[in-house]
C-alpha cells in the first residue's frame, strides 16, 4: 500500500437480514491534501454504492478545507456468498486498493441491542488513531487535544469575550433606556467566600443601575450575616431582609422580591457569579425591543478554582424542549409587575421552583416578547451538594419537576402523562390523542419488493394507532412481484390499502403531491419505503403533537441498522445549507444536553418520516416540485414554520431507516449537478434561516451536526 493515500476504516458492519456490508471510514492524500476518488473495480459478485462526505474531526485536525469530503460509506450488497470486492482510492494518479471479503461474517444483526464491530488490525477508531499516529504538526496536536478534552471552550472564550471594556462602557452610555434591574438572591448558610464572590460579581457589573435584593433565610452560620452586613454597609444598592425562621427557597425568594423596585428582576443564586457584562447585555435587548417581557442567556459552570467549563449554548424560545427540561435556567430576567401578578414563586415546588416559575410566567406573555441572548452571562458554581455539581445530589428536585409539569398540563387544559426521563432533569411528556383521526401514510416506491414488505409489515404488525390508510405512490414499478405484494395487502387491509400508479419521470416532490391529493386523512404521514417501525407508539406520539394547532411538521427518530442515529432533526446552516443533527451518534447517547431523549423544536425534519396536517400541507402548496429529490422536506418544513407553526422532532417515534436503497446516492455527474442546483435553490429561498437557525446556537459549529463549539480558524 502506498503511503500517499491514508485510509482509515472505522467500522465494517454486516446486516444480518440482507447480508449487506457497510464500510465506514475516511481517506485522503496527506501530502497533497486532496480527497481520493473512490471507485470499485467491476465486480459480478455485488452491487456497490459509495458516498463521500465531510468529516469534521479529520478536516480540522489536518487543516483540510471544509469542502473536502474525506469521509466515506461504502454499501455492498452481495449477489453471491463468497468472493470479494476491490475498492480503489485514487488520488493524483496514485491508486490504493482495499479488499472487502463477501463471505466474512462481520458480527452485526438487525435489531440487536448493542451491535458489535469486528476488530481487525485495519480497523482504527478515528480519534484514537489520529492521536497515536496521524498528527505530526504541533498546532494540530493542540487542536486534537482541544477536540478530545473539551479545551476548545477556552479557545472560544478567548475569541468571543475579548471586547475592550472601554467599548462596552461606551455602548452602555448610548442606551436611551436605562432601567433599574433588581437582582433577587435568597441566601442560606452558604460558604462566605462564595457568597463574597457572588456579590462582587454584581458590583463589578459594567451597567451600574442595579439593586441587589437579598433575603437571608435564617442562616445558622453567623459568618453569613457578617459578610452581608459588610457588603451592605459599603454599597447602598444592596438591600437585605433577615427571616427569623427558615421558610425554604420559595419563601425566601419572595421576601427578596418584596425589596425589589426595579422594572425588571434578575435571579441569582448565592454561590454563582454573573459575567461582567451580564446586565449590560440585558439592557441592550431592552433597548432593541422595549416590549420584551422575558430574557434569558447562555450559561456555563465554574469550579472552586475559577475554571469555567461545560457551556450551555441554548436555542431561542423552544416551548416543546422546555416541557422536557428546564433549558432556560440562568440567567433569566422578568418584568417585576408580571412577576408580582403571579405572586412570585410557588411554595410546595422547592427544588424546581425556577422551572415552575418560567412555565407559569411564559404562559402569560406573547412568545414574541421572549428574547434569548446567545452569550454566556452566568457562571453556575459546582460545589458538593449543588445541582450544578451533580443533578443526583437533589433527586427530590426530579420528583418535584414531574409535579410542576403535571400542574402545567392541568393549567393549560391538556390531558397527558408526565414521567421522569432518562436522566435527572429530563422528563417524558406523552400527550393524550384527543381524537384518533385518520392518518394517510404515503409511501413512494419504484419496485423495492423487500423494502416495501419490510416497511408495511412493520406498520401492520407493530403500530398501536389503528385509524390509518396506506397509499403506495408507485412510480412505474416493473417487478411483477410488486403486484402480488399489493394484492396481499389489499386482501388484508381492504380499502385502507391504496396503490396510486404514477407513471411520470422521477420527481419525489411531484409523486408525493399526487399521492397526497388522493388521501382522505386529516394527517398526511410521508414515509420512505426503506423504513421499519421500532416503537409501537410511533404514530400515536406523532399525532399527539400534530393535533395541536401550534404544531406543524412532526418528525421521528430514525436509526441506521447499526443503531446509530440517521435522523434527529435538521439544522439549517450546516455546510451552508442544511444537515442532520447528531448524525451517527450511538443509540444510547443522550446527545447535546439530552437532546436525543427529549422532544425538540427544530426548523425542519426529514420527510423520510414526517407527519403534517393535510390543511397545512395544502395551505403551503405541498412539496415544491423544483426540488425533485433533495431538500424538498426542508423547504416544506420552512413553509409550514412560516405559517406560525412549530416543527417538532418526537424522540419516542422510533424507526429504522436504511436510506437511499431505492434511488441510490447522489454519486453520478447528473445526480451531483441536480443536487447542486437544488442546494442553490434552497440557499436562495431560505438564506435568512441558513444564516441564523433560531433553534441552533450561533456558538456551535456549522461544519457538522455534532453540536461542537464553533471556533474560528
Amino acid at each position: 500500500m502506498t503511503n500517499k493515500v491514508t485510509i482509515t476504516i472505522d467500522s465494517i458492519l454486516r446486516n444480518g437480514q440482507d447480508k449487506t456490508i457497510t464500510v465506514k471510514g475516511w481517506a485522503f492524500d496527506q501530502e497533497n491534501k486532496v480527497a481520493p476518488v473512490i471507485t470499485v473495480k467491476p465486480s459480478p459478485n455485488a452491487e456497490v454504492e459509495i458516498v463521500q462526505f465531510y468529516r469534521m474531526d479529520v478536516n480540522i485536525l489536518f487543516d483540510l478545507p471544509n469542502e473536502m469530503n474525506v469521509g466515506f460509506e461504502i454499501t455492498i450488497k452481495p449477489k453471491t456468498s463468497n468472493g470479494k470486492v476491490l475498492v480503489q482510492f485514487t488520488a493524483n494518479e496514485v491508486i490504493t486498493e482495499y479488499s472487502v471479503k463477501l463471505g466474512k461474517k462481520y458480527p452485526i444483526e438487525l435489531g440487536t441491542e448493542t451491535p458489535t464491530q469486528l476488530k481487525i488490525s485495519k480497523i482504527r477508531k478515528g480519534l484514537g488513531y489520529l492521536r497515536r499516529n496521524g498528527v505530526k504538526n504541533a498546532l494540530n496536536r493542540y487542536k486534537l487535544e482541544k477536540f478530545i478534552n473539551g479545551d476548545e471552550y477556552r479557545a472560544w472564550i478567548t475569541q468571543n469575550e475579548n471586547r475592550p471594556i472601554t467599548e462596552l462602557v461606551a455602548e452602555i452610555e448610548q442606551f436611551k433606556i436605562q432601567p433599574l434591574i433588581s437582582i433577587v438572591m435568597p441566601v442560606y448558610n452558604v460558604e462566605t467566600k462564595w457568597l463574597a464572590k457572588c456579590i462582587e460579581s454584581v458590583q463589578k457589573q459594567l451597567y451600574e443601575n442595579w439593586e441587589l435584593c437579598i433575603c437571608d433565610d435564617a442562616s445558622t452560620n453567623t459568618e453569613v450575616k457578617k459578610t452581608l452586613e459588610r457588603f451592605a454597609s459599603r454599597d447602598e444598592r444592596i438591600k437585605i431582609v433577615y427571616r427569623q425562621t427558615n421558610g425554604h427557597i420559595s419563601v425566601a425568594s419572595n421576601d427578596a422580591l418584596k425589596l425589589a423596585s426595579g422594572e425588571f428582576v434578575a435571579l441569582l443564586d448565592n454561590d454563582d457569579e454573573l459575567a461582567i457584562n451580564a446586565l449590560s447585555e440585558v439592557v441592550k435587548i431592552i433597548n432593541q425591543t422595549p416590549d420584551v417581557d422575558f430574557i434569558y442567556s447562555d450559561e456555563d459552570k465554574i469550579n472552586e478554582d475559577g475554571n469555567r467549563f461545560e457551556p450551555a449554548f441554548k436555542p431561542d424560545w423552544s416551548p416543546d424542549l422546555l416541557m422536557g427540561t428546564n433549558y432556560i435556567s440562568h440567567l433569566s430576567v422578568y418584568r417585576r409587575d408580571l412577576l408580582l401578578n403571579l405572586e412570585g414563586f410557588r411554595t410546595g415546588v422547592e427544588g424546581s421552583q425556577d422551572y415552575d416559575l418560567v412555565l407559569r410566567y411564559t404562559e402569560q406573555i406573547p412568545e414574541k416578547n421572549i428574547k434569548h441572548i446567545p452569550k454566556v452571562l452566568y457562571h453556575w458554581r459546582t460545589l458538593p451538594g449543588s445541582t450544578a455539581s451533580s443533578a443526583s445530589e437533589k433527586i427530590y428536585a426530579d420528583e418535584v419537576g414531574v409535579k410542576v409539569l403535571k400542574d402545567a398540563l392541568h393549567r393549560r387544559g391538556i390531558p397527558g402523562y408526565v414521567s421522569k426521563g432518562i436522566a435527572p432533569g429530563f422528563y417524558a411528556i406523552s400527550y393524550d390523542v384527543m381524537n384518533e383521526e385518520l392518518v394517510s401514510i404515503i409511501i413512494p416506491t419504484r419496485n423495492g419488493y423487500e423494502d416495501v414488505k419490510t416497511c408495511v409489515d412493520s406498520i401492520i404488525d407493530k403500530t398501536t394507532y389503528s385509524n390509518y390508510e396506506i397509499i403506495i405512490a408507485d412510480n412505474d414499478s416493473d417487478d411483477p412481484k410488486m403486484d402480488e405484494l399489493y394484492a396481499s395487502y389489499q386482501r388484508k387491509l381492504g380499502s385502507r390499502f391504496i396503490v396510486d400508479e404514477i407513471d411520470i419521470p422521477f420527481n419525489y416532490s411531484r409523486i408525493n403531491n399526487i399521492a397526497a391529493s388522493k388521501a382522505k386523512g386529516k394527517y398526511l404521514l410521508f414515509l420512505n419505503n426503506d423504513t421499519q417501525v421500532i416503537a409501537p407508539e410511533w404514530m400515536t406520539r406523532m399525532v399527539s403533537y400534530g393535533q395541536f394547532e401550534r404544531v406543524g411538521c412532526v418528525g421521528a427518530k430514525l436509526y441506521y441498522p447499526d443503531h446509530t442515529i440517521q435522523h434527529a432533526g435538521v439544522i439549517m446552516g450546516l455546510g451552508d445549507v442544511a444537515g442532520h443533527g447528531h448524525h451517527y451518534f450511538p443509540d444510547k447517547d443522550l446527545g447535546y444536553f439530552g437532546r436525543l431523549y427529549l422532544d425538540v423544536d427544530y426548523l425542519a425534519v426529514t420527510a423520510a418520516c414526517v407527519l403534517v396536517k393535510s390543511v397545512d400541507f395544502e395551505m403551503v402548496g405541498g412539496f415544491d416540485e423544483e426540488f425533485t429529490i433533495a431538500f424538498n422536506d426542508v423547504d416544506l418544513c420552512m413553509k409550514v414554520y412560516e405559517l406560525g407553526r412549530y416543527n417538532v422532532w418526537a424522540h419516542q417515534a422510533e424507526l429504522y431507516h436504511f436510506e437511499s436503497k431505492s434511488r441510490g446516492y447522489e454519486n453520478t455527474p447528473e445526480k451531483m449537478t441536480r443536487f447542486d442546483g437544488e442546494k442553490k435553490l434552497l440557499q436562495k429561498k431560505w438564506r435568512k434561516y441558513i444564516d441564523n437557525d433560531p433553534f441552533y446556537s450561533p456558538n456551535l459549529t456549522r461544519g457538522t451536526g455534532n453540536f461542537t463549539i464553533r471556533i474560528e480558524s
